[in-house]
């Protein structure tokens, strides 16, 4: 007797993995501006959330001079996001805007996983996204 050899199964290609944030024009633009005129050279910018403030959560902004391994890369608008690999689930399907008026101008983040903010704007609470 002979015994046939199984038939190789084929795996399943993995699903490609959402995009963890996007940009709007006015925020990619801002990047841009802040690329270009850094005094060091900057690969982009890192985003992340820290905890404090009254909410219990803030977002971080700041200048990432190079890519970690573990960082989210993400590429919109020409433009580069690299998200610090804990945040990522806080900030899953987010929107990073820019606006800018007569007193003010920041990154705003239209997140689908805030809850809550705080009063003054300073903070925000978010749940991990559900996947």
């Amino acid at each position: 007797m002979t015994s046939a050899s199984p038939t190789p199964v084929a795996k399943p290609k993995p699903r490609p993995r959402p995009q963890v944030m996007k940009l709007t024009e006015a925020a990619a633009q801002r990047i841009t501006e802040l690329t270009k005129r850094a005094d060091s050279e900057i690969v982009g910018l890192r985003v992340g959330i820290k905890n404090g403030g009254c909410a219990g959560q803030s977002y971080t902004v700041e200048y990432a001079h190079e890519i970690r391994p573990t960082d989210e890369v993400v590429e919109d608008r020409g433009v580069k996001i690299l998200v610090d690999p804990k945040a990522v689930l806080f900030l899953l399907g987010t929107e990073m805007d820019y606006k800018a008026d007569k007193m003010q101008a920041q990154f705003i983040f239209n997140n689908p996983n805030q809850v809550s903010a705080c009063g003054c704007g300073e903070s925000v609470q978010l749940t991990p996204a559900k996947v």
